[in-house]
């Protein structure tokens, strides 16, 4: 049998299987159960890559489950076949990436990280199913089982959140995070019920076909704009970002980083592929724009008071999504004009890679600081400080995530964000000096928190602190070399892999035909 054949099916399902079978490997002890769940995200990374790799050279990968001959007969003798359609093209291929990466690297993280707490068979199991989830929606063709896998990634995440119980600010985020995640759920499952009320089908390529842009298919498309923003941390549907963040373990942060791109993944996918050129994009593109602006403006402003090491990450992290949806949005907003071409392009070459870079060193910041308050067991920015007299390693990756978040060259910050400030003047220059502005802030935010946590002389009560374990600076290493990778050759990312993921939301042809042109009979 041919593996690679059944590659897109295998990475929602070999984490989906980790997940129910992890209790079980527990029973075998704490050293069986963390190896397992790391044995588990490397064969899905390796699925993951050989996916990319497939995806990247011969264009979108289509996998069916079941078919016209696998089924049931209603009462009335109509036979209803079941199929479920999975659809990778380079943006899914971009994203999956992404996903591996990032918990794989939190499973490793959190076998020091988590080592004092019990149930943990319940939170590598969380981690995995929210693994599937994330894989889920990325690669899914069909609009229902994209809500399917919103709803799972909602659970397990709102689960890992909650887990630490013995924690207030758990229980208060993971309750916030419910009430907004079942609000954005039923969001899209309206939107989706709208779309299948007028065309009679969920696949996203067919309904593509079909929509006609009608006031219904108007109101679908604001339910999930407003729903996927929600779940990306676009302001104003930012408010649980702050709270769940500092809340959840630092290697569960990580993750949920990945976690709110699948949103922009959601949001990018249904403005391009499904509705496409038969939406207005200017007005679209410029409600998009409007949400990054507010969300860079709000997020910087906000991170500048925080005296709270994580809280401060997580506000700067939001800053950041306005990043991503400035650079799509403009992009969005030039779609079927020559100006595409021109600038439009590069925009969403530029929004995406932030895509990318944000989740490396993004991951990096929460990564340190969850070894700061492993080790001085305080986040508090005015309780901290001359750390780096005996966590040499955690300040240096610090300092390597805070500049590339202030872009900052060599760092692939600086590499992102200099292509959305050059495409972005072109289309509106006020909108770039936003952004360049909202950099310089970001600076003077990471040079303070660095001053406040690493800074100065050894404090009495930190006098014994030591470095973090090998696990979790592994972690921390991984990502702080890729971010200088990322930096120093971006020419290579954004030729494999920032290219084929832009050309995927533009060639909206190319997503329909593969699933139409297979003669799969679909609706």
């Amino acid at each position: 049998m041919d593996i690679l054949a059944h590659v897109p099916i295998l990475v929602v399902g070999i984490p989906l299987l980790g997940a129910f079978a992890t209790p079980l490997i527990a029973r075998a002890g704490a050293r069986a159960r963390n190896w397992f769940a790391i044995f588990i995200l490397l064969l899905t990374t390796a699925l993951a890559i050989a996916l990319a790799v497939s995806v990247f050279q011969a264009g979108p990968r289509v996998y069916v489950l079941g078919g016209q001959s696998f089924g049931f007969t209603l009462p009335s003798g109509y036979f209803f076949p079941i199929r479920i359609i999975l659809e990778a093209d380079g943006l899914s291929a971009f994203f999956v990436l992404i996903i591996a990466v990032t918990t794989l690297l939190g499973a490793i993280y959190s076998t020091a990280f988590m080592r004092a707490h019990s149930g943990l068979e319940k939170y590598y199991a969380l981690l995995l199913l929210l693994a599937a989830g994330m894989f889920g929606m990325v690669v899914t063709g069909d609009a229902f089982n994209f809500f399917v896998f919103l709803e799972i990634t909602s659970i397990a995440a709102t689960g890992l959140v909650a887990f630490r119980t013995g924690r207030a600010e758990s229980g208060e985020a993971a309750f916030k995070m419910m009430v907004l995640y079942n609000i954005g759920g039923l969001l899209v499952l309206l939107a989706v019920a709208i779309l299948y009320g007028q065309y009679g089908a969920l696949n996203f390529a067919y309904l593509a076909k079909l929509i006609e842009y009608s006031l219904l298919d108007v109101v679908a498309l604001a339910l999930f704009v407003l729903a996927l923003a929600l779940k990306a941390g676009a302001v104003p549907m930012h408010m649980w970002v702050p709270d769940a963040y500092p809340a959840a373990p630092a290697p569960v942060t990580m993750v949920m980083v990945a976690n709110t791109q699948i949103g922009l993944y959601g949001l990018y996918r249904i403005c391009f592929s499904l509705y496409g050129l038969k939406l207005t994009p200017a007005l679209v593109g410029w409600i998009v724009i409007i949400l990054g602006i507010l969300s860079i403006f709000i997020g910087v402003s906000m991170a500048v008071i925080q005296r709270d090491l994580k809280r401060l990450i997580a506000y700067s992290g939001i800053a950041q999504i306005g990043y991503m949806l400035l650079g799509v949005g403009v992009g969005l907003a030039v779609l079927g004009t020559p100006a595409l071409d021109s600038y439009g392009l590069m925009a969403m070459k530029g929004g995406i890679f932030h895509i990318v870079n944000h989740a490396l060193y993004e991951g990096l910041l929460f990564l340190a600081a969850g070894a700061v308050s492993y080790r001085a067991g305080t986040r508090n920015l005015d309780q901290l400080g001359g750390l780096a007299h005996n966590m040499r390693w955690t300040a240096f990756f610090f300092i390597i995530g805070g500049a590339a978040i202030a872009g900052l060259p060599p760092f692939n910050g600086f590499a992102s964000k200099l292509i959305i400030y050059e495409s972005v003047f072109k289309f509106n220059p006020i909108l770039a000096v936003i952004a360049l502005l909202a950099s310089i802030i970001t600076l003077a935010i990471y040079a303070r928190a660095f001053q406040s946590v690493f800074v100065g002389p050894k404090l009495p009560a930190y006098k014994d602190v030591r470095e973090a374990p090998p696990s979790m600076m592994f972690a921390m290493a991984i990502l702080a070399a890729l971010v200088v990778l990322f930096g120093l050759f971006p020419d290579l990312v954004v030729r494999y892999l920032v290219s084929p993921a832009a050309q995927a939301l533009v060639n909206r042809a190319q997503y329909i035909e593969a699933i139409l042109g297979a003669g799969l009979g679909v609706r």
